[in-house]
């Protein structure tokens, strides 16, 4: 089981990513979010096929996903990123490390 905490920025919410795979490949999903666009794209969210997931990219289910929930502002959210990363890990195709976006204006 792997937990991404993640910290969206600017809107304050906060979300919680656990993401199980019983076979290193077949990546399950729990979604907890303050926010309610995260919310609505954690409603029955996919499971998915981690290596599939990897070579599509963008392309891929979580993606495809995204695409169809989050748009206008949203699109620049990190928490899909979490999502990609949360599955990488649990999948066996990622080490966990931290990983942050530091945005000032000088």
């Amino acid at each position: 089981m792997v937990r991404a905490t993640i910290h969206a920025g600017i809107c304050g919410f906060k979300t919680t990513v656990v993401a199980d795979s019983d076979d290193m490949q077949n990546v399950t999903f729990r979604i907890e979010s303050d926010c309610e666009k995260i919310q609505s794209l954690a409603e029955d969210f996919p499971s998915v096929d981690g290596y599939s997931e990897i070579g599509l990219g963008f392309d891929g289910v979580i993606h495809e996903r995204v695409r169809a929930v989050l748009k206008g502002c949203c699109s620049g959210c990190v928490v899909p990123c979490g999502i990609f990363k949360a599955m990488q890990v649990a999948a066996g195709l990622a080490l966990p490390a931290p990983a942050s976006i530091e945005i000032v204006k000088d």
